[in-house]
């Protein structure tokens, strides 16, 4: 056990108020965060201090699964934890990288690299029309892919599959007709991200760098079988879509996509068992904007509530074990949420 360990909780306290404050300090202009998102102030870094407190000793003392956190509060960086003490450390972000490809799926609507999410995928890659004798296959579209309902035959209720090579997935036989049906499938990611590339006409990590990474001040991202990328650049995501696609006054993604993206455009169903988005996953609420989340296996989360203003970025070490515990979600429910509903009444 260590000496800090065996100080009063109200000492360790205190030491958390005065290591944030020194972090609301250094990160101003900090190009980690660029000029959408700002530090706190010392007074607001004093408070998120005392709201956060409980989280902290959560995350130092049951929920070990954890190794990072990142809490957005009305456009500041409110809460940080990073166990390894490495903020800037790329953490495997598993099936999050759907709702990044959302976004840049959305960069391209926008841009008119793709007539529209109706476009069928034939038309963008026609020649993948004679991989599959299916006729059904003709009517698939890019909103298909990016709303889980394209139909193959696949059964992955876990949501752990491999993910195919494009033509190879486009090849599978089709379990139902496309639009009718929600079925979570991995294998959609590289096929999404191959149209992306014939439609831009870029290899779909340049292009990232070109419409996300860059005006976001996000740092280069690694493609190792998943997504990696920084904990503070997961929130970003979630910003980007909390705050309607604007990023310091450009508007990256149109304000209707977003608002499609993030309502639900069928039942879902495994892994999660949420209504389905363009690949994000909207909870059950009675609100006038529901809040939507990001989930990867193993308790990778991007979490958005817009009542409260509120974005949390979340990893956790990817295990079996650490899937079945779920703390990632039980942190945001019984820790973050309650902090940022006191800072909100606080600040009111």
């Amino acid at each position: 056990m260590t000496i800090a360990a065996l100080q009063p909780f109200h000492i360790r306290v205190r030491a958390v108020l005065f290591a944030v404050s020194l972090g609301a300090l250094l990160a101003v202009g900090s190009p980690a965060l660029g000029t959408e998102l700002r530090s706190a102030t010392l007074e607001e870094a004093s408070a998120d201090a005392q709201a956060f407190a409980d989280v902290e000793q959560a995350l130092r003392e049951r929920l070990a699964d954890i190794q990072s956190v990142v809490v957005l509060l009305g456009g500041r960086v409110a809460y940080q934890f990073h166990r390894d003490g490495t903020p800037d450390a790329l953490r495997d972000g598993q099936s999050v990288e759907k709702s990044a490809l959302s976004a840049l799926t959305g960069t391209a609507l926008m841009q008119g690299k793709l007539r529209g999410l109706d476009q069928p995928i034939v038309e963008l890659v026609p020649e993948w029309a004679a991989l599959n004798a299916d006729p059904r296959t003709r009517g698939i579209t890019v909103k298909h892919l990016l709303t889980m309902s394209a139909g193959f035959d696949q059964k992955d209720a876990a949501g752990t599959a491999a993910k195919l090579r494009p033509a190879q997935a486009w090849s599978r036989p089709l379990a139902s007709t496309p639009g009718d049906a929600f079925s979570y499938d991995n294998s959609l990611i590289p096929m999404l991200g191959a149209v992306l590339e014939k439609a831009t006409g870029m290899p779909l990590p340049d292009y990232a760098r070109q419409q996300l990474g860059t005006p976001l001040a996000m740092a280069e991202p690694t493609y190792r079988h998943t997504l990696h990328l920084r904990t503070i650049d997961m929130a970003k995501l979630g910003q980007l879509f909390l705050r309607e696609g604007r990023w310091d006054g450009v508007q990256l993604l149109s304000p209707g996509y977003v608002a499609d993206a993030t309502r639900p455009q069928n039942a879902g169903g495994p892994p999660v068992g949420m209504e389905y988005g363009y690949m994000w996953w909207i909870t059950p609420a009675a609100a006038p904007r529901r809040t939507f989340m990001a989930s990867g296996y193993g308790g990778q989360l991007v979490w958005v509530h817009p009542p409260l203003d509120l974005v949390v970025a979340v990893t956790s070490t990817v295990s079996p074990q650490s899937q079945a515990r779920g703390q990632a979600v039980q942190l945001v429910r019984n820790g973050v949420f309650a902090a940022a509903q006191k800072l909100q009444g606080t600040a009111r």
